[in-house]
């Protein structure tokens, strides 16, 4: 049984993806409801640091950041990046759930051009996400 996505996330990331009003998401599924909320959102000014510390130590989140880059031709640029976050720590039951209802939240949320994976915050580094926007 997956999970249902609330207006909430939709409006939310169609917001954070035309308005450029957020610059990231992240999101939560609440395990007996089924529901995936909005777990937090960072204003324009935070950073991709400011997501990563966010992030639980122990439990699995999805978050989207939107990542404004300047290309060698110069060209200012923006991507989507999705991502699935599910630490080591975090329990097996949770990690089955994120895994198998992440599929149904992409197709929800139109526009990501990347997907990264992490169990730990190196996984998701910076570097990460700079060599994938290229």
């Amino acid at each position: 049984m997956g999970m249902w996505v609330t207006e909430e996330c939709k409006n939310s990331f169609m917001e954070m993806k035309w308005r450029k009003v957020h610059r990231y998401i992240v999101f939560k599924i609440d395990e007996v409801s089924r529901l995936l909320t909005v777990d937090k959102v960072g204003g324009p000014a935070e950073s991709y640091h400011d997501l990563v510390a966010s992030l639980p130590d122990d439990d699995c989140r999805y978050a989207v950041f939107d990542f404004d880059f300047v290309t060698v031709d110069n060209c200012r640029k923006s991507k989507i990046f999705f991502i699935a976050w599910a630490p080591t720590a975090s329990r097996i039951r949770a990690k089955m759930l994120y895994a198998t209802s992440k599929d149904g939240l992409r197709r929800v949320l139109d526009g990501i051009h990347y997907e990264v994976q992490a169990t730990d915050p190196n996984e998701m580094g910076f570097d990460v996400i700079m060599d994938k926007a290229k």
